[in-house]
């Protein structure tokens, strides 16, 4: 919804769900608390790491949403080989769950769109300039990106950081905090917005992250849950899945 519009409307933005049930399940109920939402926008990375992508994927198709493609996607429904991955244990996950998943899982999963425009925003997994891989971390990384999105707003996930960025009028990069207490207030300069991880978080907090966009407000808040660690951590063990995803969890690191 363009910032000047009159009609109102609730977003709620995931990224990186990472086959975390529990993390999801949590979110949503969350979000149901809040208050009733016109659309979830999920920003990439739904499978991967996690012990329960199939189930992710099923309730995540039972409420309405729009989604991006992120990386582990991509990877676990084979469009490209999970050895190109650069840190072994995820690619040892990816693996795991290109087994598990359905014919229809995978079909699903293919037909998800490396970017989307809805409204004022583009949607994408690591940035506009590249999808899938880059990481928007730094204001220098953002500086470029901002030449790669038509519209006023970038939402991205990708590094399950919550992080905001916003080129002012004079051309400069600014890096902005998004937190529980702080959201992000949308006006006439265009902006980049990572609302943390859902499944996996690595700002140090563990619960799941997630933010609510309100076109009345013109703002972004963001939103922690607290969620079933452990059964998540006793399903990835019976799984076989690596040691060091099973223990970041508990630290969200």
């Amino acid at each position: 919804m363009l910032w000047y519009d009159n009609a109102v409307m609730k977003y709620a933005l995931l990224a990186d769900i990472h086959s975390n049930l529990e993390a999801l399940t949590a979110v949503l109920e969350d979000i149901d608390r809040n208050g009733s939402i016109d659309e979830i926008w999920v920003l990439g990375d739904i499978v991967g790491y996690g012990p329960d992508p199939r189930e992710c994927i099923k309730l995540l198709r039972s409420h309405k949403h729009i989604a991006v493609s992120g990386n582990h996607d991509v990877f676990c429904t084979g469009k490209m080989d999970a050895r190109y991955l650069l840190n072994p244990e995820a690619a040892t996950a990816c693996r795991w769950t290109s087994r598990v998943l359905s014919p229809e899982d995978m079909e699903y999963l293919n037909a998800l769109p490396e970017v989307i425009e809805r409204d004022d925003f583009t949607l994408a997994h690591g940035s506009p300039r590249d999808p899938l891989w880059e990481y928007i971390m730094t204001q220098n990384i953002a500086l470029i990106n901002f030449d790669y999105f038509r519209t006023r707003y970038c939402l991205v996930g990708h590094s399950h950081i919550p992080m905001v960025f916003k080129l002012d009028e004079n051309g400069n990069c600014i890096s902005l905090p998004l937190s529980e207490s702080i959201g992000a207030v949308l006006g006439k300069d265009k902006m980049i917005i990572n609302p943390g991880g859902v499944g996996q978080p690595r700002d140090g907090d563990p619960r799941a992250g997630y933010a609510i966009y309100n076109s009345e407000a013109r703002m972004i808040r963001m939103h922690r849950v607290a969620y079933d660690i452990k059964l998540t951590q006793q399903k990835m063990v019976k799984q076989n899945l690596p040691v060091r995803l099973i223990s970041r969890l508990e630290k969200g690191l």
